[in-house]
């Protein structure tokens, strides 16, 4: 049986209380709006929500910022300041009117936006990945896959329903969120679909980690592995996303990054780049050269693996780590300093 959730168990219980208090003055307040019935009431303070609050990017924190923020659009509607296509001076306008002569009318609007927050808190206050941001395409050349937030495969090409982004019940990015889209196969109508934790995990070491050929990412997800395995709150657990490829599913492009976490909570990206020097920064072919030569190599060397950590910070946002072969000695000492990402913070 999976586990209550008391954030949702609060915020049903806040919602069924209002029902209470709403129930007690309808009748008032359908005589105080000039309504014939409880129904056109709800529809008329009700049935605007998207024209006075920007409901597809605004992140909402509770019941009052609710209600200040619909207000504060109401207001803003009325002052010509929203383009909507709908008449300022037509059926808002009245009952705005009607909303500003009567207390007992505010009471009940007010008291019924609370309950429609607390009926909507997960879509509301979650912070959502912008348009662009949407999807990630991870892997080699030959076995790429694509994480989607509410995939749909459309003109041969998947791309996002940006409709239901905000409704996606699991938390942004993390293994319930794979659980529910699974991945998807680029250019054709087809994902593969994973019916637990245990079997993604394995898609995940198996057929993405191991064919990068790196012990060393090998290590990492092993320990990855174990740390949800070990887990209460699997499904809740950011995902640990590998093989990210900066040119998304381009097949010319410069660069993957080894693994990158994405909090749901900022949407912040945080970069792990496992470089030892045996691939990063060997020197081959440096029969007859002299020093300044060798030197010249290194540097561009060095710089590459620098444009790399330059480019996903400048096009992505995404702040890498950097590993070096001293740390990669140890890996449970790596996987200390990623483990920080992946831990749910505290709400």
């Amino acid at each position: 049986m999976a586990a209550r959730d008391p954030e949702l168990t609060q915020h049903n219980k806040a919602a069924d209380e209002l029902t209470i208090q709403l129930k007690a003055i309808e009748q008032a307040a359908i005589a105080a709006s000039g309504r014939p019935n409880l129904l056109s009431l709800h529809a008329a303070y009700g049935g605007k929500n998207d024209v006075f609050i920007d409901i597809k990017h605004a992140v909402i924190h509770s019941a009052d910022q609710f209600v200040a923020t619909w207000l504060e659009g109401y207001m803003r509607f009325l002052d010509g300041e929203t383009e909507c296509g709908l008449s300022r001076t037509g059926a808002l306008e009245v009952s705005f009117r009607f909303l500003q002569q009567s207390k007992l009318l505010q009471d009940y609007v007010f008291m019924f936006l609370k309950r429609t927050y607390h009926r909507n808190y997960r879509s509301l206050s979650k912070s959502r990945p912008p348009e662009e941001n949407a999807f990630q395409w991870i892997g080699q050349e030959r076995a790429k896959y694509g994480l989607f937030v509410t995939p749909r495969f459309r003109n041969g090409q998947w791309e996002n329903d940006k409709s239901e982004i905000r409704h996606f019940r699991p938390k942004y990015w993390t293994i319930g969120h794979v659980l529910q889209t699974g991945l998807v196969i680029p250019s054709v109508e087809e994902r593969i679909q994973f019916k637990d934790v245990d079997q993604y995990l394995t898609f995940f070491r198996n057929a993405i980690v191991r064919l990068s050929g790196s012990p060393h990412e090998l290590n990492v997800a092993d320990l990855y592995c174990e740390f949800v395995r070990g887990a209460d709150n699997q499904e809740e657990i950011p995902l640990l996303i590998p093989e990210l490829r900066y040119g998304g599913i381009e097949r010319e492009h410069q660069y993957r990054l080894d693994f990158c976490v994405i909090r749901e909570e900022t949407q912040q990206r945080i970069g792990f780049e496992l470089s030892p020097w045996s691939t990063h920064g060997y020197l081959k072919g440096l029969k007859g050269l002299n020093q300044t030569q060798i030197n010249e190599l290194a540097k561009e060397n060095f710089e590459k693996e620098m444009r790399k950590v330059k480019t996903y910070f400048s096009k992505y946002r995404i702040f890498v780590l950097l590993f070096t072969d001293q740390d990669l000695a140890e890996p449970d000492k790596v996987f200390a300093d990623i483990l920080p990402g992946v831990i749910i913070s505290e709400n």
